[in-house]
């Protein structure tokens, strides 16, 4: 799986950034069934992945930002279970999170790719179009991270980011809706069920030690 730059105008095109940008930005939000099902099928992984990283580097300034002047104490949260994975690399210091965002959202994002590729072969099947179209999945839905930092707002917006990773795995691969949702929703419930247990054995912890 190679990385270089896309032959197909669909998706983000680094020799014209900005307004590739805002045009992949609003096509992903607006009319994600054309976008992803337009998506050329295709090994590389380099322009995908440069937009999901400005995606998350400038939710990682901007919740920086709103973290030092004390506007709120943590970065927000974002549902989307393709930003979830890229939010457990982040340090919880908001200086250190923004200068390792880079990073650790693309640690993040491949790890996030690599789990759902394996749900999809798992559930949609060997007759699937390969780890760099979930991959591309995984990077563009990080569209998302770009209202996380939003407080309030931004968690409630970023669900939105659920639905876009369904229909995201649904077109890409050609499967149905009901598969590419156990696609994204699994990561997702166990990331869930993790954090309760967690949260629930530190109050165990916190009540036995008072």
């Amino acid at each position: 799986m190679g990385i270089g730059r896309s032959a197909s105008g669909e998706g983000f095109d680094l020799s014209n950034p900005a307004n590739s940008f805002v045009d992949v930005a609003r096509r992903v939000v607006l009319q994600p069934v054309r976008f992803f099902g337009g998506l050329p099928r295709d090994q590389n992984l380099l322009n995908p992945l440069v937009f999901a990283l400005v995606c998350v580097v400038v939710s990682a300034i901007l919740s920086g930002l709103l973290v030092l002047l004390g506007v709120q104490q943590n970065p927000g949260f974002n549902p989307n279970p393709q930003n979830a994975i890229p939010s457990t690399f982040a340090p919880t210091s908001a200086l250190a999170s923004i200068l390792f965002a880079p990073i650790g959202g693309a640690i993040g994002i491949f790890v996030a790719a690599a789990v759902q590729q394996l749900l999809v072969r798992l559930v949609v099947g060997e007759n699937n179009q390969g780890f760099a179209s979930t991959f591309k999945v995984a990077s563009y839905t990080q569209v998302t991270a770009l209202v996380n930092w939003v407080p309030v707002i931004g968690p409630l917006v970023a669900l939105y980011g659920l639905y876009l990773s369904i229909v995201g795995i649904r077109e890409i691969h050609g499967t149905t809706t009901g598969k590419a949702a156990l696609v994204v929703l699994i990561p997702f419930l166990v990331v869930l069920v993790v954090a309760v247990i967690a949260l629930a054995w530190v109050g165990y912890t916190l009540s036995n030690q008072g």
